[in-house]
């Protein structure tokens, strides 16, 4: 769906610093009887390197919503505006690791920058920088087989950051992991986006996860998901994981839970009934 851009004052990807701009979006699959409305009214501003955690029951549209942002699923009724500067702006990163078992590890993590055409010695340079950033360098001929599956994740993150996306798209992309290798690349994570100020849009069914790498924490309904609340983090950057120890945390946590306990409910007796 396309639309004149709005006006700055009003707000709107022509706005001065919003990224990304959503407006009216909804999302519905199938038909008639069998239509399911799993998304919207959304309306939502995601300011220029902003870091945005939204959480929300199972089957809210989190994931349907970040597909569209992303350009892989388009919305039944709204749009999505990004202020973009580069023909490719956005990169994302999966659940469930999406990279090649029958590339290595360095050639997995320059795939977006061989689509691109980036010049081979450039596009192994920038990819073997972020493997080690990422703590992977000494695996860059290895294949996937060979890696666990916190090394899976990093190496699908340093993927899409190789390509220096201008939004990170991040759908759980811990949670197939077990707690310990999900807080270790939490820290990570805190500290590669701290460093360099990207635009993040990061879906999450931990409400610890949102609190600790968000500048804001948006709460959606069960289905048609809708931003029901928004809450900012009260922790100055540079962040740390040390402030999961603080009382202001378990506070905020408690009362993001008391927000969303009750769309869960209501999700969990839609899908049994």
């Amino acid at each position: 769906m396309t639309a004149t851009p709005p006006d700055p004052v009003t707000g709107g990807a022509g706005a001065p610093d919003v990224k990304i701009h959503a407006a009216d979006v909804e999302r519905h699959f199938g038909r008639g009887a069998k239509r399911v409305d799993a998304l919207g009214p959304l309306d939502l501003d995601i300011r220029t390197g902003e870091f945005c955690c939204i959480v929300g029951p199972s089957g809210c549209g989190k994931s349907t919503f970040l597909r569209i942002v992303a350009g892989l699923v388009r919305p039944t009724a709204g749009r999505v505006e990004i202020a973009a500067n580069s023909p490719h702006p956005a990169a994302m990163v999966f659940q469930n690791y999406g990279i090649s078992p029958w590339k290595t590890v360095l050639a997995n993590v320059r795939f977006g920058l061989d689509i691109q055409h980036v010049p081979r010695k450039e596009a192994d340079a920038r990819a073997r920088d972020w493997l080690g950033r990422l703590g992977l360098a000494q695996f860059a001929d290895q294949y996937p087989a060979a890696l666990s599956g916190g090394m899976q994740q990093r190496v699908s993150i340093a993927r899409a950051l190789a390509v220096e996306p201008e939004i990170l798209l991040m759908d759980e992309p811990f949670a197939a992991l077990d707690a310990q290798l999900r807080t270790i690349l939490q820290d990570e994570l805190l500290e590669v986006c701290q460093a360099d100020q990207r635009t993040v849009l990061f879906v999450t069914h931990s409400l610890e996860e949102a609190l600790l790498l968000g500048d804001r924490v948006l709460v959606m309904s069960s289905r048609p998901g809708r931003i029901i609340a928004e809450r900012v983090p009260p922790f100055a950057r540079p962040r740390t994981g040390a402030v999961r120890t603080s009382p202001e945390f378990a506070e905020m946590q408690a009362e993001l839970w008391a927000l969303l306990r009750g769309e869960v409910e209501t999700a969990t007796a839609g899908a049994t009934s």
